[in-house]
């Protein structure tokens, strides 16, 4: 990126309305990844059982996915900025609901199933609230920055992401060993408060209005858009089943008590290494853009990706694996930010909010069903076994892909 292509991207900061919405987007990101930091390492402290932290997915996976398409549908004939907040309004109610039931006062004078079975249900609010919330972001967006300074827009967007899926594990481990569980949950939800505060500051935005041709028709459109796309199509399949088998961070509390003995703030540490690693190849794309021979390194990186989590699953040494996780999250945002781009630049207006509840669908969701896709095999396996065997499944699909998608190799992103 040249001098002149950096000042853009920092004056685009000065768009109150565009500040206010990285703001937002951050304070949310932040909240809810402290907020899961929190809660998995308080079930698995509670149940001692991997398949817990599956659950945990597998509960915000259920309707996320399930109510993907219709959510995308409902946003796109409603007025953007005004779903965002109630997302945030009911994200909050949720946080409430949290703070009660994994509270000390709570946890004692209940059986830890119901603990369980009620984070579960918490969960299980928040994929329907996630649903909703991810179509209504990524339409609101185009509305607050003229068209030829979306990729600078998409650069800070997806910065403001990975800060907050940094931050957020690493603050809810270091504040869990400094104030414990309860306090940490308080400042989750105090955190989206703020959040709030920042959306009501954004104006209500004209809706782009089209002919209802009903729901059904609707969801068909987006669905015809993206198999019409048939690069878009490859690169979200090459990077669901890279993630649903490389799900192996929601096994961390595992690793962090009983394989490599680190604690509270280790355990936020390793949450972070991810973010970290995405966040530092954004700096790097920042000036050495990805152009030429996109494809060639789709491949790479996903399959870099799938060798980090097959070595971690092998470690024994905190270091370590804090430096094959932020690998793998470099490797991985690269495959986020061509997905990403693609679809933001190529989509109408119109049906942006149906075809990011796809993309919810195909990505998004596959965390959760990597999670308890690594809850199930660690089950049947045991940990270590399950991690490397997802890793190598990873590299398996990339070998796959390549041979059967060859268009993929060849997508360029200028």
């Amino acid at each position: 990126m040249d001098s002149s292509s950096a000042r853009k991207t920092l004056l685009l900061l000065k768009e109150k309305e565009f500040a206010y919405f990285i703001s937002t987007r951050f304070l949310v990101i932040f909240s809810l990844f402290m907020q899961t930091t929190v809660v998995s390492y308080l079930l698995y402290t509670l149940t001692k059982d991997p398949l817990s932290l599956g659950l945990v997915g597998l509960a915000e996976v259920i309707p996320a996915f399930s109510m993907a398409l219709l959510a995308g549908y409902f946003v796109d004939k409603r007025e953007k900025r005004t779903m965002y907040l109630r997302c945030i309004l009911f994200y909050l109610v949720n946080a409430v609901f949290i703070f009660i039931i994994c509270s000390n006062i709570f946890i004692h004078s209940h059986s830890v199933k119901t603990v369980e079975w009620l984070i579960l249900a918490a969960m299980f609010f928040s994929g329907c609230i996630r649903s909703f919330l991810a179509p209504s972001s990524f339409s609101l967006l185009p509305l607050l920055v003229a068209r030829d300074r979306m990729p600078q827009a998409i650069t800070w967007s997806s910065t403001s992401w990975m800060l907050g899926s940094v931050l957020g594990p690493l603050a809810g481990g270091f504040l869990m060993a400094a104030i414990g569980v309860s306090d940490t949950l308080i400042i989750a939800a105090v955190c989206l408060s703020l959040a709030l505060f920042s959306i009501v500051k954004i104006k209500p935005k004209p809706v782009t209005l089209t002919k209802d041709v009903g729901i059904l028709k609707g969801l068909q459109e987006g669905f015809s858009f993206l198999f019409k796309s048939q690069i878009i199509l490859a690169v979200l399949s090459l990077d669901l089943f890279a993630v649903l088998f490389g799900g192996a961070e929601a096994l961390l509390p595992v690793f962090s008590k009983e394989i490599l003995n680190i604690g509270e703030v280790g355990y936020g540490w390793l949450r972070s290494a991810h973010g970290i690693g995405a966040i530092f190849l954004l700096l790097i794309l920042a000036y050495l853009p990805l152009k030429k021979n996109v494809g060639t390194k789709l491949f790479l990186c996903v399959g870099g990706f799938g060798a980090c989590i097959m070595l971690f699953g092998l470690s024994t040494n905190f270091y370590l694996s804090f430096g094959l996780l932020f690998f793998a999250g470099l490797f991985d945002g690269v495959s986020v930010v061509i997905r990403h781009s693609i679809l933001q630049l190529k989509t109408p207006d119109e049906i942006k909010g149906r075809v990011s509840s796809i993309n919810m669908m195909f990505i998004s969701s596959s965390n959760e069903l990597g999670a308890f896709e690594s809850g199930v095999t660690a089950r049947l396996m045991g940990t270590v076994p399950a991690v490397v065997f997802g890793g190598i499944m990873t590299i398996l699909v990339v070998f796959v892909t390549y041979f059967s998608a060859p268009r993929l190799r060849k997508i360029k992103l200028e």
